[in-house]
């Protein structure tokens, strides 16, 4: 482990749970100063407690990711705190658990509000002073399913595939400004994400899919999300062996994946 995140501000949204959480535990270990964010204040202040954070390395950013258009002022807040932003990590976000006949337009904007108007509203709000200074560091956490349109997530795939195609683009534009982007498409991770999820009227699911609860450790997530950041990477695919032998089909073989998918609904 380097000293690469030592003393950088880093601002983690969906810190308040899941990968976020673990995004904090991480960071905090290799000696980051971390701006947390969430809607759920009590739990943002319980992930400071339980990794030894203080109002001098710490700071606790409560915002709502559907309410995106807030979020323009609220870095002022950091910087005011901090002086700089060196690290935003986009992980908020929500997922859905319906087929597209039984889902509303509703669950729809729902969805793209918290997942893609939410995180490009923050990157936005950072931009200038990351453009200004130089020098930062941009991840958003997409998915296996912003690369595949996965069954029942018609929603949720269209914002992390829209996501793909913003980042990919701010990297172009950002280049000769020294910003770094990186995408990160995590497959089943072990978070209460499904449980979380919006079922076709837009009201949370509130189960557990069997193959989120056999997915991989968050934890071990976050320290691959860390890593890629620190080594600059474009983009890093932290999934177990059924979601990267799917990629695999999907690449080489896409009229037999495609007949493959339309039997399945990965849950």
């Amino acid at each position: 482990m380097g000293e690469f995140f030592k003393d950088k501000v880093v601002w983690i949204t969906g810190a308040s749970s899941g990968i976020g959480e673990s995004l904090v535990k991480e960071a905090a270990r290799r000696g980051a100063t971390l701006v947390l964010s969430s809607r759920r204040e009590k739990e943002l202040k319980r992930v400071r407690k339980e990794n030894g954070l203080t109002n001098s390395n710490s700071m606790i950013l409560p915002l709502d990711l559907e309410d995106y258009k807030k979020l323009g002022k609220v870095p002022a807040q950091v910087i005011k705190t901090f002086g700089k932003i060196d690290v935003l990590i986009n992980n908020g976000g929500i997922s859905q658990r319906s087929m597209a006949h039984e889902t509303s337009l509703e669950t729809y904007e729902t969805l793209m509000k918290v997942n893609y108007f939410g995180n490009i509203a923050l990157t936005l709000a950072v931009l200038p002073h990351m453009r200004e200074r130089k020098q930062g560091w941009i991840s958003t956490i997409a998915s296996v399913a912003g690369l595949i349109g996965v069954p029942l997530r018609t929603g949720y795939s269209s914002t992390k595939f829209a996501l793909t195609g913003f980042y990919e683009a701010l990297r172009a534009e950002n280049t000769k400004e020294n910003l770094k982007v990186t995408l990160v498409y995590p497959g089943f991770v072990k978070t209460n994400i499904s449980h979380n999820a919006l079922k076709g009227d837009g009201t949370p699911q509130k189960k557990m899919d069997k193959v989120i609860e056999n997915g991989i450790d968050a934890d071990e997530c976050a320290r691959k999300i860390l890593d890629a950041i620190e080594n600059e990477d474009l983009q890093v695919i932290i999934a177990g062996g059924k979601e990267k032998f799917g990629l695999f089909l999907r690449h080489y073989f896409p009229k037999f994946f495609a007949k493959f998918l339309s039997k399945t609904a990965v849950t």
